[in-house]
This record gives C-alpha cells, structure tokens and sequence, in this order.
C-alpha cells in the first residue's frame, strides 16, 4: 500500500514538472516572438524608451525634470531614465548586453567610449535618422558637434558638454595684490601669481593640478599639439602618440617648477579633495571641468574667478577640446522604438531645454540658441563667471588638435599619463617619469592595433 501511494506521489511531482516547463518554454516563446524581454508598451500604449544614462547628484535631478517634462508634452512616448552608475560602469554594461532584448532603446556615452561604441557593431548611426528626418545638424553649436563628426557622419547627438577652465580665488588676488580681473594665461603667469600667493598667505598654496589624463590632453590641445598621429585618429588610424617631447614635457616640467618653488598643491588623482581644499581655501588655483562652475560659484565663501586654461608663453592659445557624453541608439531595436528615442534626442536639443540643462547645470548649452532664452541671460547677467566658460569654447580654433583623439585605447592613455603625473608630483625625475610615460602609450597603440587586426 505504501509503495503504491508512493508511485502516485511520484507521478504527480512530474506531471506537475512537465506542466511547468511546458508553461516557462511558451511565455519564453512568445516573448521571442514579441522580439524583446523589456516591455515595450505602456498599459495605455505609450512607445516606452529606455535611457541608460550616468548622471548623478544634481545632473541627475536635472535630467529627470527634462525626461518628466518630455512625457508630459505628449501623449505617445514614455521615456525612462535609468541610472547605470558612472561611465565606464555604464559602457561596460552595455557591452555585456548589447546586442539582446536586454539592451536598451539609448545610451549616454563619455566622449572616449566612441570608437569602442563605433568598434561594437550594436549601434545604429544617427545619421541615419538625420537624413531620413532632414533633421539640420548646422544650429548646434560647432566646436562641439566637431567632435561627434567622423568620417562625415554622426555617429551620436552630443548631450552633455564641458572643457576645462581655470577656476581661482579673487579675494585671495586681491590680498596678494594681484589683478582678480587679468588672471594668468600662461604657464609662467601662474607659477608669478602662486609665488605671490603663498608669500602673502603661506597657509594657501599656488596652484594644483589633478592627475588626470583628460586635463593632460587639454592642456597639450590649449598649445595646438596632437594626441596621436594621423591628425588625431581622424585621418587614419594612429600609430603612435602625435605630440612632440617639447610640448608633452612642458605640462610635466611646469608642475616640477612649481613643487621645487613650494607653490604646488599635490591632491594626486582625487579630483573631490582639490574641489575641497579650493573651497576651504587651501589653494587659490585649479583646473576642472567647466561643470563645476554653478556647484562652486554658490558654495564657496569667497568670490570666484572663472579663467580661460593656460598654456606656454612660447605657444599660441588654439582653445579646448570637448569633453562630456553623448547619446547613442541601439541597433536591433523596432522602428517605432528608434523614432520615439530620436523624437527625444531632438527634444533635448530645444534652445528652451539647453537653457534650462545650462541653467541647473553648468554644462554648455549644445543649441548656442539657448544663451539667448531669458534664464540664461539672467543667470549670466547673476554670474557672469558663468559666460567665461562659454566664451572659451568659442574662441576655440576648429583644428584637429581641439577636434580631440579617436582610438579606443584613449582610457588607458589616461591611466598611463595619470601615473606618470603622480610620480612627478611625488618627486620623481621629470625624465624618467616622462620617457616610461611615452613607451607605454606607444606599446598600448601598437597593442590596441594589433586587437584589431590592423
């Protein structure tokens, strides 16, 4: 009796495990059928787009008034904003579902993911939408569709846009008898101004330089040299790095002058602690990202200078190189989920959103429309600091110096130049630090190249 109620037991565990399967292997049918394991469709029938973006703090709160005022000014797309940590967290996320129903509808990109998002295969160019829509790429503001330009196409929309500027304290000018309204322009009119810095206040320093391989290459594009060779990658692919030793060991004998003359502030690679030794008054100079501008403008306890970045004395300023992100479309996706994402690429690019991106922000106004709204000519008028960081993007000379460097290696040119940059603040021989610097970067090209079979 008991082996009997046994077998019935069993029976029924496995008919019950045939029905589940057989109820699991139809929904994942008709989801493949569907064409996607993300919903695509609101209960009241909305396009529904995903928008994988690396925005946090206040960028973030910013981005999502926009993204909320998108879907409320119509009634047929649903945009949803999602947050995938930082830029690399992002494009590597990407790239593990790219090219699956997992992967979403757009994707904020930093400027040196492009060529690894190029390489992908997963991305359908915008320049296909802009020649079906005859959308007129020419009212967006050049110097910074200069850099999404390859091969004379979009590949992206530029989205969020920043160069670095000189950013330095006016009252501690003042005390030190220095012109708050002629701030250095060269490398040597900063080392001047820090040495006048410190003898007047020995508890602020002169000046500081984050290692950061991003202000490394502003700083050689500000002296009209190249990344790399072949006009930047943009001509051909690169081969090897593309500045001259005089112009590359500049930057590095600048801060070596600076650390032997006691000016120099060395916060290393941690960007935060040199955004808060300026506001606590321990440096008076610093460069970063134009984004900064409105965050340090209301919080610091002192008056603000906005400046243009320097350069050497025996070179010509030629301007900045763009940095930031951009927005990419998936390939793969349907027509209709594409459309709705341009429809909202193109929204954002409004001269009434970009002032008020520009606004809750500081990142550049990519419409130059927008400078014109009243916000902004208000904000400006408020904080005319503010203009300076606008004004140095265009007074960029359009060349291939400030069109910036394309090659997927860029991430690793960073690290290796950051490293390099430490070493010196620490220190280390300029020469030593440099030339190890250089057979890196040359190694890293010549590695990247051969992973690509080129």
């Amino acid at each position: 009796m008991n082996l009997i109620k046994e077998s019935i037991f069993l029976k029924r565990i496995l008919l019950f495990v045939i029905l589940s399967l057989t109820m699991f292997m139809a929904a994942c049918g008709s989801k493949n059928a569907e064409g996607s394991d993300q919903e695509t469709k609101t209960e009241d029938g909305k396009q529904i787009v995903t928008f994988w973006h690396a925005m946090s703090g206040a960028s973030q709160e910013a981005l999502d008034r926009i993204v909320a005022s998108y879907n409320e000014s119509q009634d047929e797309v649903e945009v949803r904003a999602e947050f995938q940590g930082t830029y690399d967290e992002a494009l590597t996320k990407f790239h593990s579902v790219a090219g699956t129903d997992s992967a979403p509808t757009m994707i904020q990109v930093f400027e040196i993911g492009t060529m690894s998002m190029v390489n992908s295969g997963h991305i359908d160019p915008i320049q296909k939408f802009i020649d079906e829509d005859g959308y007129d790429m020419g009212h967006l503001e050049e110097n910074i569709v200069n850099y999404y330009k390859i091969d004379n196409q979009f590949y992206s929309m530029p989205f969020n846009s920043s160069t670095p500027v000189m950013f330095f304290n006016k009252d501690a000018f003042e005390e030190a008898g220095l012109d708050p309204e002629s701030p250095p322009q060269t490398y040597e009119e900063v080392e001047e101004a820090s040495k006048a810095i410190v003898e007047s206040n020995p508890d602020m320093k002169g000046f500081a330089l984050q290692a950061y391989g991003w202000l490394f290459e502003q700083l050689l594009a500000s002296q009209g040299a190249l990344l790399l060779n072949e006009n930047n990658g943009r001509s051909g692919t690169a081969t090897e790095i593309g500045f001259t030793e005089e112009q590359g060991k500049s930057i590095f004998e600048w801060v070596e002058r600076m650390n032997e003359d006691g000016t120099f502030a060395n916060y290393g690679i941690n960007g935060d602690n040199m955004l808060a030794g300026f506001l606590a008054e321990d440096v008076s100079m610093f460069l970063q990202s134009s984004a900064n501008s409105r965050d340090l403008i209301d919080n610091a306890p002192f008056e603000v200078g906005v400046a243009f970045l320097p350069h050497p004395e025996n070179t010509e300023w030629e301007g900045v190189v763009i940095g930031g992100a951009s927005l990419w479309m998936s390939a793969g996706k349907e027509e209709a989920e594409q459309n709705a994402a341009w429809d909202f690429m193109k929204y954002l690019q409004s001269p009434e959103i970009q002032a008020q991106w520009h606004t809750d922000t500081g990142y550049f106004a990519i419409n130059p429309a927008a400078y014109e709204e009243d916000l902004v000519v208000e904000m400006h008028e408020e904080n005319p600091q503010l203009k300076v960081t606008v004004e140095q993007l265009q007074a960029t000379k359009p060349s291939y110096a400030t069109q910036g460097a394309l090659m997927d290696m860029i991430p690793e040119e960073r690290k290796i130049i950051e490293i390099a940059l430490e070493t010196v603040f620490n220190g280390e021989d300029v020469d030593k630090a440099y030339s190890a610097a250089m057979e890196q970067l040359n190694r890293a090209i010549e590695t990247a190249n051969k992973a690509r079979g080129e």
